[in-house]
């Protein structure tokens, strides 16, 4: 059965149509009315009612910022949006009525997708970094979506890695949003600038632009293998590869997936992640490395991942004792892995259906 997913971000709200198999069959979007989060909602429902008209649909998910129950019912805390303990999903539900529907955090959903329809689809455990604005995080491990006690785990920007660092939004210091994030880019290229020599086409175009470096500009840039602005995503690259590092310790991934908009740079950003995380790595020489790959499904991960775990959700409450049939396809799938674990419990601190090897997108 088709689900919509709904990806609620900072500038726009993208919902889409999804097939069992991570096929967006249609689209939709609007701007995200931030400062007003009854008319944010109120978009929400509507874009529902336009997508659901023309396609049969069994359940609604929602990606959104922040930090989201075990249940994946109510908003804890978003930086961007004024919901603290927001009773989402009940609200959704009063207005929607007749749909399942499941709240969970964006970047969770983007790596799930990943994991289920792109570039983690053939393995077990992954961990996820998304660099954007600030760094979201997911991790799956043993087929499994990882949330923690209280759901709010997999928060990977929110690791310091700087004692007594730079200043977070969240209220810490040193976390790896503040070093690794594209913002921590823009100020790095602003540094490289500000000494001069191969910083200089980082000078010229930020006086060029008013006396501000953006994200398009250093990434142009970097795309054209401008020596400042490589010198500020391989100092970039140096505290993920660092964080990674950390990270393995802890988690032991097979496959490390990095999205977001810095992602586009590719080998450019991982090689020097590849180098510090190598250099940092406890045991090398000895210890299993990973792999490390660029996200497959950049924009349409968010809504194909919250439809994905809606859908999950749903059969679990629909048929509890018999988890939907999702084996192997023909591309080398490993098959259906303990399902029925998997599907046991519809609030359980992790979720993790069979997979399938599809990449439909």
């Amino acid at each position: 059965m088709h689900a919509i997913g709904i990806d609620i971000g900072g500038t726009k709200i993208a919902g889409a149509v999804v097939t069992e198999l991570g096929e967006i069959v249609a689209e939709d979007r609007v701007a995200t009315n931030a400062a007003d989060p009854d008319a944010m909602l109120d978009d929400v429902v509507a874009m529902v009612s336009r997508l659901r008209a023309a396609n049969e649909v069994s359940a609604v998910g929602v990606a959104a910022p922040g930090f989201i129950d075990a249940s994946q019912s109510i908003v804890y805390y978003t930086p961007n949006i004024r919901w603290r303990n927001e009773p989402l999903r009940q609200k959704l539900q009063q207005r929607i009525g007749d749909l399942h529907i499941t709240v969970d955090n964006d970047a969770n959903a983007a790596g799930w997708a990943e994991f289920r329809f792109g570039a983690g689809r053939l393995v077990s455990d992954m961990t996820m970094l998304t660099i954007g604005t600030g760094v979201g995080g997911a991790i799956v491990t043993e087929d499994r979506l990882f949330r923690g006690g209280f759901g709010t785990g997999g928060e990977i920007g929110h690791l310091r890695i700087v004692p007594n660092g730079l200043p977070c939004g969240c209220g810490a210091r040193g976390c790896i949003e503040q070093y690794g994030s594209g913002r921590a880019l823009q100020r790095m290229a602003n540094d490289v600038a500000d000494a001069g020599g191969i910083g200089s086409a980082l000078a010229d175009a930020r006086a060029a632009n008013g006396g501000e470096l953006d994200g398009h500009i250093v990434g142009d840039l970097i795309l054209a293998d401008d020596p400042g602005a490589l010198a500020a995503l391989r100092r970039l690259g140096r505290h993920l590869g660092e964080a990674c590092a950390s990270l393995s310790a802890v988690l032991d991934p097979q496959l490390f997936v990095f999205g977001g908009g810095v992602a586009s740079a590719g080998d450019r950003l991982l090689d020097p992640i590849k180098q510090a995380y190598l250099n940092n790595l406890p045991a090398r020489g000895y210890h299993p490395e990973p792999d490390f790959v660029i996200a497959e499904l950049v924009n349409d991960a968010g809504v194909v991942g919250a439809a994905d775990l809606a859908n999950i959700h749903a059969a679990a409450v629909e048929r509890p004792d018999h988890p939907p049939a999702v084996g192997s396809s023909a591309s080398g799938g490993r098959g259906a892995r303990r399902a029925a674990q998997q599907f046991k419990d519809l609030n359980s601190n992790s979720v993790g259906p069979p997979q399938q090897v599809v990449r439909t997108t």
